[in-house]
């Protein structure tokens, strides 16, 4: 005889105690998180909508008007047009674009080169590098400044585009790293074959090597090209000449200069933040991308 099914629902049986614990401990560890993330992003987008209405401001409406208050209009340029004729803002736009396209040329070319040395290579100072390279990051920079100046000064770079580029095109264990973990996903058997058809070491690392490294070395050029906008260090020691003034170093003069006209600095601000925060949302997906997978071995 067939089983006769019960009509009657199923009572809910009650979660147990320690399920009920953890459900509750998840919600209130994302009501942390959440809290946390907000509070964050009011700290780091408030300041900057703050400049953002300001620029678009004169001096008096600044000053008449709460600094959270809507600009009585958002067309009010006169401040972005100044700013860019004042301040010398459009031939630190085009130093910068040089500085970042050269110094990640040399860079990618350097970091690459020397991590495909590094993984694919035994030979007896091989450790000896990787600890200098260590020691590099872990001596703050400042401690040996004097030296390096002393160095570009001596070997007439000094004053010219030549300084920040040699200062930026090194590579360092960061960027080693991530190659290298790279280099671990790609198998050495590809080098063998490579070789068996009579490709050289330059050969492979051209055809192969290089190609394959391309999501490492987009992440890195992002990461470096934006470091490079903002530093205003190197560029303001190394190139104090005004002809070779960078986007950041000619807001530091025009602040100097203009420190009362409030509104315009604004807009020179504006003008500074724009293309390294267009240049990082428009690419942020390749930082992670490449970033998570340098981190995982394949």
């Amino acid at each position: 005889m067939e089983r006769a099914l019960s009509l009657e629902p199923m009572r809910k049986q009650p979660l147990p105690s320690r399920t009920r614990s953890m459900s509750k401990q998840r919600v209130a560890a994302n009501i942390v998180y959440y809290m946390l993330f907000s509070l964050m992003a009011i700290l780091i987008f408030v300041p900057i909508l703050l400049v953002v209405f300001g620029s678009f401001k004169t001096n008096l409406e600044l000053a008449e008007t709460s600094p959270f208050s809507l600009p009585k209009s958002f067309f009010h340029i006169d401040n972005y047009v100044s700013a860019l004729k004042e301040g010398n803002m459009i031939r630190g736009l085009g130093n910068s674009f040089l500085l970042v396209v050269l110094s990640m040329l040399g860079n990618m070319l350097l970091g690459t080169m020397t991590a495909f040395v590094l993984n694919r290579f035994q030979f007896r100072m091989k450790k000896w590098i990787l600890l200098l390279f260590m020691m590099a990051m872990i001596i703050p920079a400042y401690t040996t400044e004097i030296a390096r100046f002393q160095l570009l000064h001596t070997i007439g770079v000094y004053n010219t585009l030549g300084a920040p580029l040699l200062i930026y095109i090194g590579t360092d264990i960061m960027q080693i790293y991530i190659y290298m973990q790279f280099l671990e996903k790609i198998s050495v058997q590809l080098d063998e074959s490579a070789m068996l058809d009579g490709a050289s070491y330059v050969r492979i690392f051209r055809s192969i090597i290089f190609p394959l490294l391309l999501p490492a070395t987009a992440t890195l050029a992002i990461l470096k090209s934006v470091t490079i906008m903002n530093d205003i260090f190197v560029q303001q020691l190394y190139m104090p000449d005004k002809k070779l003034a960078t986007l950041a170093t000619s807001l530091t003069s025009f602040v100097s200069t203009r420190s009362s006209d409030l509104s315009m600095l604004c807009a020179g601000i504006i003008i500074v933040l724009l293309p390294s925060a267009i240049f990082y949302i428009v690419f942020q997906r390749y930082i992670f991308k490449g970033l998570m997978d340098g981190a995982v071995k394949g």
